[in-house]
């Protein structure tokens, strides 16, 4: 009966990564079918701690996410859990040999979201880190399954890309996350002042990652690149889109793809990748 508990725990996971983003449900779909379980697993378990100090607003965060962080850790140790998605992450974290120290630095930056932060330098890069930066080491370490050599090779360019990945979410999100969050992640920036001087140069530094990220991309095996490159078109279109709203229009609306854009992109997206392009 396990095996049943293992697939609606998987099941589980899968049903929330497709529900709360469909860009990167498309992306795991584009995976090498073995592959595409343990990514939702770890989408599931990211998800469901950023929705504990995003959303739980009046609920008991701190000692949720405590909670949660020790039930991830009886899960792992445990290779069982009765929180359906953490029996999905445990299964993963196990399989592929995923470092409790990844684990910690995510759950250390979501403990961060938890307070007023005033953030500087130091503070944003170690949020970074964090809440991006480990995600996408995570879900490397899926893709290379146990390849030691090719993990440590690859980390930097993953690490670049989750950077930008989140870079992008801050900006998309600015609306939420300064008005009705109160969190300002850029360090030095005076949100009252947003301006087309700030936002360029954060947009540079995305560009910058962007580009290192995308050098990991054509690394990565077969296996999993056209799904990991489709995640980068999508981020890269919306940053366009970024591009083209004025700056103070960021802290009033929160920009998206349309659907229908989405599925054009697949397909230009196949089409470069097939013949090498990308």
């Amino acid at each position: 009966m396990k095996i049943v508990y293992d697939n609606i725990s998987s099941i589980t996971s899968k049903t929330i990564a497709r529900t709360y983003s469909t860009s990167f449900s498309m992306g795991i779909r584009l995976l090498n079918k073995k592959l595409q379980e343990p990514i939702y697993n770890i989408y599931g378990f990211v998800r469901i701690a950023d929705e504990i100090v995003d959303s739980f607003h009046d609920c008991p965060q701190a000692d949720l996410l405590k909670e949660f962080r020790q039930d991830t850790y009886n899960a792992i140790d445990r290779k069982i859990s009765t929180n359906p998605v953490l029996q999905s992450f445990q299964k993963t974290v196990n399989e592929f040999g995923i470092e409790r120290e990844l684990i910690d630095t995510f759950l250390d930056s979501m403990e961060m979201d938890l307070e007023k932060i005033d953030y500087n330098s130091d503070l944003y890069e170690k949020y970074i880190l964090g809440s991006a930066e480990v995600v996408g080491l995570m879900c490397l370490r899926v893709f290379v399954y146990k390849d030691d050599a090719m993990y440590e090779e690859l980390k930097p360019y993953a690490m670049k890309l989750g950077s930008a990945f989140q870079k992008i979410n801050f900006l998309r999100d600015l609306k939420d996350d300064y008005q009705s969050l109160g969190r300002i992640y850029f360090p030095n920036v005076d949100m009252s002042r947003f301006d087309e001087a700030t936002k360029k140069e954060l947009i540079i530094e995305i560009e910058k990652d962007f580009k290192i990220g995308l050098e990991g991309i054509k690394k990565l095996p077969k296996s999993s690149r056209f799904g990991v490159y489709l995640a980068y078109v999508y981020y890269t279109k919306l940053l366009k889109s970024i591009k083209k709203r004025p700056a103070q229009a960021l802290l009033h609306e929160r920009v998206r793809i349309p659907d229908r854009k989405k599925y054009t992109l697949l397909v230009s997206s196949y089409v470069r990748h097939q013949f090498n392009f990308i």
